[in-house]
C-alpha cells in the first residue's frame, strides 16, 4: 500500500487551490500536502507553476481573477457549474482549463462520490485545456473518473451538463422544489420536453453540431445518481440565463422564441419575465 501511495503522490501535480469549501478541501486532500490553499480575500502568490484550481461560487469569479497575477492566469482551472464561456472570453481566458464536475462532496471532510450512472458506468467527469491531464491524474488518484477531451470534444458534454441543470432545476422549481429524483420519477415527460427543447436551441444557435443519441436517458440516469439533490433556479446568469438570452434576442429580432417552454416556465416561477 505504501508504494501505491508514493506512486499516486508522484503523479499528482502540486496546485494552488482557491477556496476551502467542501470541494476545495477534497481536492487538497488529493495533493499529498503539497498544495497551496488560497482563501477568500487572499492573493495567489507570484511565480510558481502548476494548475490554479478555482473552487468558489460563480459570483466570486471576478474577484478571483483579479487576485491572480496576470502571468499566471493561463494556469486557471474552472470547475463551476453553468456556461462560463462568455465570461471567460470577456476576461481573455477563452482557452482556460475547464472541468465538468460530476462527483459530489456531501459535507466538508467527506470523501467525494463519483458521478457514475447506470447509463455511463465509466463516469461523466471531463476536463479540457492546458491542465486537463493534471486534473484527471489528481482525481484518479482518489478513485474518481475523469475523461480528458479536446476543447472541441468538450463542447457537447459541457452543454449537456448545462441542459441538465437548467431543465431539472426549473421543472423541480415549478413543482414545489421537489428533489432531482422526484423530477426524474414523477415529472419525466415534462423534463424530457424541456431537455429536447434546450438541446434543439443549442444546435440551432450553432453552439454544438449535435448531441449523441440517448440524451434524455443519460441526463435522467445522472438525476437518479444524485436523486437527493434539491432543486431551485439560481445563478441565473450562468445557467438558465444562457438560453433565456437566446430567447430575448430572437424575439427582439421578430423571430419565434427558440425555447418557448423554457421561457414560459421561467416566468411561471418568477425567475425571468417573458421575452419581448
Amino acid at each position: 500500500m505504501a508504494s501505491a501511495a508514493v506512486t499516486a503522490s508522484a503523479e499528482v501535480v502540486p496546485a494552488v487551490i482557491i477556496g476551502a469549501g467542501r470541494v476545495g478541501q477534497a481536492l487538497e486532500k488529493m495533493g499529498w500536502g503539497r498544495d497551496v490553499v488560497v482563501r477568500r480575500g487572499e492573493k495567489v502568490p507570484e511565480g510558481g507553476e502548476g494548475p490554479i484550481i478555482v473552487c468558489t461560487r460563480n459570483d466570486a469569479l471576478d474577484a478571483v481573477v483579479d487576485a491572480v497575477p496576470e502571468g499566471r492566469r493561463e494556469d486557471l482551472v474552472f470547475i463551476q457549474n453553468g456556461m462560463l464561456d462568455p465570461w471567460l472570453a470577456s476576461k481573455g481566458l477563452q482557452d482556460a482549463t475547464q472541468v465538468l464536475v460530476y462527483f459530489a462532496v456531501a459535507k466538508a471532510g467527506d470523501a467525494p462520490l463519483d458521478g457514475i450512472t447506470d447509463v455511463n458506468p465509466e463516469g461523466l467527469t471531463a476536463a479540457a485545456g492546458k491542465w486537463a491531464d493534471a486534473v484527471a491524474a489528481r482525481l484518479k488518484s482518489a478513485g474518481l473518473s475523469c475523461k480528458v477531451l479536446s476543447p472541441s470534444a468538450f463542447r457537447g458534454p459541457q452543454l449537456e451538463k448545462l441542459i441538465w441543470i437548467c431543465a431539472f432545476m426549473l421543472v423541480g422549481a415549478r413543482n414545489g422544489g421537489v428533489t432531482v429524483g422526484e423530477v426524474e420519477r414523477e415529472h419525466r415527460e415534462a423534463v424530457a420536453l424541456l431537455i429536447n427543447e434546450l438541446a434543439a436551441a443549442a444546435v440551432a444557435a450553432g453552439a454544438v453540431d449535435g448531441f449523441d443519441e440517448g440524451l434524455v436517458d443519460r441526463l435522467c440516469a445522472y438525476a437518479r445518481s444524485v436523486a437527493h439533490f434539491p432543486t431551485a433556479v439560481k445563478e441565473f446568469e450562468w445557467r438558465n440565463g444562457w438560453f433565456h438570452s437566446m430567447s430575448k434576442a430572437a424575439v427582439a429580432a421578430g423571430k419565434p422564441d427558440p425555447c418557448p417552454l423554457h421561457s414560459a416556465w421561467l416566468a411561471e416561477v418568477g425567475a425571468a419575465p417573458l421575452p419581448q
